[in-house]
C-alpha cells in the first residue's frame, strides 16, 4: 500500500512543477484524495458491497468536486490536475501513468447495459473540458485537446483536437515526419510554417504534400515491379540487337 502511495505522490511531482512539498501535495491536492478515496470505494464495489462503494464515492464527490464510479477500473501512476468538474464513468478503464485535467468527462453514450465508457490506454492525457464519450480505445500515448469532443477511437500515439475531435498529429504513422521530408526534397522551404497557419491553408499544404508522397510511393512501386517483371532487361536486349 505505501509503494502505491509514494508512486502516486512521484508521479505528482513528475507531471506538477506547482508541487512544491510532500505535505503540500498530500493535504491540498484533490485529484489525490479522490483517487485514495476511489481506491478504498473499488474494493467495497469488487467485494459486492456496492451501497457502501456508491456511499463513499458521492463522499468523495462532496468533498473534491470529481466524480469517479467505483466500478471504473484505474491504473497506476493516474494523476488528476485541479480536478474539479472532473467525471469517470462507471465502464470506464484507464491504464498506466495517464493524466486528466479539470473538466474532463470520461462518459457513455448509451443507456444499454455492458460497456458504455472509455478505455484509456497507457500514457493518455486528456485536456482541460475535454469529453470523451463511448466504449472506444484512446490508444497508448495519444492526446486529447482542452475542449476537445472524442466520440471514435483514438490510435496509439495521435492527438485530437476539436468538436467533434479530428486527428491532427499521430506519432505512428508519422505523417509530419513524411511531409518534412517531401518538403525538403521539392525545395519547400516555406513549409515551416504551416503549423501556424490559418487552419484551412495549414490542411491545404498537407493535403498537397500527402498527394506528392503518395505518387511517389506508387511510382516507386510501379519501378520495382518493372524491374521484377524484366521488363527492362528486355527493352535492352531490342536496343543492342538494333
Amino acid at each position: 500500500m505505501f509503494a502505491r502511495l509514494k508512486e502516486d505522490l512521484h508521479a505528482i511531482f513528475e507531471r506538477d512543477p506547482a508541487a512544491r512539498s510532500v505535505w503540500e501535495v498530500i493535504f491540498t491536492y484533490p485529484g489525490l484524495h479522490a483517487i485514495w478515496w476511489h481506491r478504498l470505494a473499488h474494493r467495497c464495489w469488487n467485494t459486492r458491497l456496492k451501497w457502501l462503494a456508491r456511499v463513499i464515492s458521492h463522499f468523495s464527490r462532496w468533498v473534491t468536486g470529481i466524480e469517479i464510479h467505483p466500478g471504473a477500473r484505474i491504473g497506476r501512476r493516474f494523476f488528476i490536475d485541479h480536478g474539479f468538474g472532473v467525471t469517470i464513468g462507471e465502464t470506464t478503464v484507464i491504464g498506466d501513468d495517464c493524466t486528466i485535467y479539470q473538466g474532463v468527462t470520461l462518459g457513455g453514450t448509451s443507456w444499454n447495459p455492458g460497456k458504455r465508457h472509455p478505455t484509456l490506454a497507457d500514457d493518455v492525457v486528456v485536456g482541460a473540458g475535454a469529453k470523451v464519450l463511448g466504449p472506444f480505445t484512446v490508444g497508448q500515448g495519444a492526446r486529447v485537446g482542452s475542449n476537445a469532443v472524442v466520440v471514435k477511437e483514438v490510435p496509439a500515439g495521435c492527438t485530437a483536437v476539436g468538436v467533434p475531435a479530428k486527428l491532427v498529429k499521430c506519432k505512428d504513422g508519422k505523417p509530419e515526419d513524411r511531409r518534412r521530408e517531401t518538403a525538403d526534397r521539392i525545395g519547400f522551404a516555406t513549409y515551416g510554417v504551416a503549423e501556424n497557419m490559418p487552419d484551412p491553408v495549414a490542411r491545404g499544404i498537407d493535403a498537397m504534400l500527402d498527394h506528392i508522397d503518395t505518387l511517389e510511393r506508387r511510382q516507386d512501386e510501379l519501378e520495382r515491379l518493372v524491374r521484377a517483371a524484366g521488363i527492362e532487361q528486355g527493352a535492352e536486349r531490342e536496343t543492342e540487337d538494333a
